[in-house]
């Protein structure tokens, strides 16, 4: 007999043998069953996941002469007919090679004729995108209202460059890719049909491989079976395949926990001497390093797509790494996978990311952080014995401490003395708020915000003076007209400063000065002399309260 390829030999005949894709199947027998069917499907997802296979199955259930259950019988004449592609009523189209408007047009004329022995006649257009914008607009009208012996089904890879236009006339089905153990699952049952040994280890690599393609894993299938015989083992088929094996990430990681520099230039080597791939390794390591990540987290293994025989090797990191630390690593990863792609010397830039991942010291959380600070505070915490008496346990001496208290040694009974802390003043807030208060304060407030503020006022607010004060409203003189605008444009800084060293918000304003000069002695007057410290007259709560707390000014 004529050898066939798994991919074709091994093709799901029947909606309940596609796997993977149970939402679409199970939609499309419900359709079946209650007569719902739809004149034209779009079946889009990642290639070898089953859009073909599942259009012809519905082809050949459409037009099933004994239908069981809404699947095929796969006995009847139309069945074999359909199956050995000698049925007029089942025609395959590729977009590809026939995407000209007049493969179209034969198209439109041919739809007009009904089947020949079935009840439908179903078109299967297989990568629909690759038809030309012309082809699409002259295929609307047929596709919107076609004759009701003929249903449409598309298939495509990139539904993105189909037109709304004709995404909007169909049922649109999305396919997925397809999970690892369902893949490991599938090979695994064609291997005991074909009397072929596997392990689960060389089908989590197979399947890993395809990147959730059925058809690519029973590609890759293949052809490990020719290379290695019925006896496949997993060394064989990583390098035939030309895979990273498994363990160099786990050595990588045991590396960072022991902080082994060495191990950086053996995995390098052997790299190197395999001919693998270093942005592969990296790929491999970012994936290994996330399989931690998802262990640590979840403290479970269902997550981590890998063979049985690693999953307990996993479990053993639980208590070894950190969320915080698994973070670091795989984002310094993620810069390293960038960099390499570009580096002239992947071998050097890969054993210098090595080192410092392995470099990178262990992070502490601030829970962590303060449940040490909580023990030493418990550690110095008085403890009440029998007698009621309070004591204080006793801190560990030093080492050098206990080496020198010690018989035999003499001890300097001189004892160092700390170094003097320099504690910032904080002014003290007097209880009496009046213009006397604030005039002996000045100096220190005008110094405090020289030093705070020595790049933007500085030396500039030096000789401004305190004049009256008028609820919280203080007048100042100055004999430098910018300094007014300066008080402006931090009139904020200036109100919290107040606060803290007169115990009150205070606005600031300035009264217009005279200066008179007489030899070497200046004297300043204002406009208005206003006494200090004079009783203020009775007056409306609400106004005493506009100009204590906001600052107002009575108007006279």
């Amino acid at each position: 007999m004529t050898y066939i390829v798994t991919a074709r030999k091994w093709r799901p005949q029947k909606f309940v043998d596609v796997v993977g894709q149970e939402h679409i199947t199970a939609t499309l027998k419900n359709a079946i069953k209650n007569n719902r069917l739809a004149h034209a499907y779009i079946f889009t997802g990642p290639r070898g996941v089953g859009k073909t296979t599942t259009a012809r199955i519905l082809a050949k259930t459409l037009n099933c002469l004994n239908p069981i259950d809404s699947e095929p019988c796969n006995n009847c004449e139309m069945c074999n007919s359909i199956q050995n592609s000698q049925s007029l009523d089942i025609i395959e189209i590729d977009g590809a090679s026939n995407r000209g408007i007049d493969e179209i047009r034969t198209l439109r004329e041919s739809v007009k004729y009904a089947p020949t022995k079935g009840k439908y006649k179903v078109y299967i257009i297989d990568e629909v995108h690759m038809l030309t914008k012309e082809s699409f607009n002259a295929f609307l009208k047929t596709l919107e209202e076609p004759p009701s012996h003929t249903i449409f089904v598309f298939a495509t890879t990139d539904a993105h460059k189909v037109p709304l236009t004709i995404i909007s006339r169909c049922q649109r089905f999305d396919f997925r890719r397809i999970q690892l153990d369902t893949i490991k699952s599938t090979l695994k049952n064609i291997a005991d049909a074909e009397k072929i040994q596997i392990d689960d280890k060389t089908l989590t690599i197979i399947a890993k491989k395809s990147d959730g393609a059925l058809r690519d894993a029973e590609s890759y299938f293949d052809q490990v079976v020719s290379f290695c015989g019925n006896n496949i083992d997993s060394i064989t088929v990583a390098k035939m395949l030309n895979l990273v094996d498994d363990e160099i990430y786990f050595s990588i990681s045991d590396a960072v926990i022991d902080k082994d520099f060495k191990k950086v230039f053996e995995v390098s080597k052997t790299i190197y001497e395999n001919g693998w791939n270093f942005v592969d390794f990296v790929d491999g390591l970012i994936d290994h390093f996330r399989n931690i990540m998802t262990v640590v987290i979840t403290e479970k293994t269902e997550l981590v797509e890998t063979a049985e025989v690693y999953r307990t090797r996993y479990i053993e990191y639980m208590d070894r790494f950190s969320e915080g630390d698994l973070l670091r690593l795989l984002n310094f990863l993620n810069k390293t996978q960038q960099e390499l792609r570009f580096a002239q010397n992947q071998k050097l830039k890969v054993e210098i990311a090595l080192s410092h991942l392995i470099g990178l010291e262990r992070s502490a959380t601030i829970s962590e952080i303060i449940s040490g600070i909580g023990e030493v505070k418990q550690a110095a915490s008085p403890v009440i014995n029998s007698d009621n008496n309070i004591q204080y346990r006793q801190k560990k001496k030093p080492v050098q401490e206990v080496i020198n208290n010690s018989p035999g040694t003499e001890v300097s009974k001189e004892k160092t003395k700390p170094d003097a802390q320099v504690k910032k003043e904080i002014p003290t807030v007097q209880t009496e708020f009046n213009f006397n208060s604030i005039t002996q304060k000045w100096q220190g407030f005008i110094d405090s915000v020289a030093v705070e503020k020595a790049l933007t006022l500085g030396q500039l607010i030096n000789g401004v003076k305190p004049l009256t004060l008028k609820g919280n409203q203080l007048k100042l003189s100055t004999e430098d007209p910018h300094v007014e605008e300066l008080f402006k444009t931090y009139e904020s800084y200036f109100a919290k400063k107040s606060q803290e060293f007169f115990g009150k918000k205070i606005y600031f304003s300035f009264s217009k000065i005279i200066a008179q000069t007489e030899g070497k002695n200046a004297v300043l007057q204002t406009e208005k002399t206003v006494q200090p410290n004079l009783p203020q007259k009775d007056q409306d709560p609400l106004v005493s309260a506009i100009i204590d707390e906001l600052g107002g000014e009575e108007i006279k």
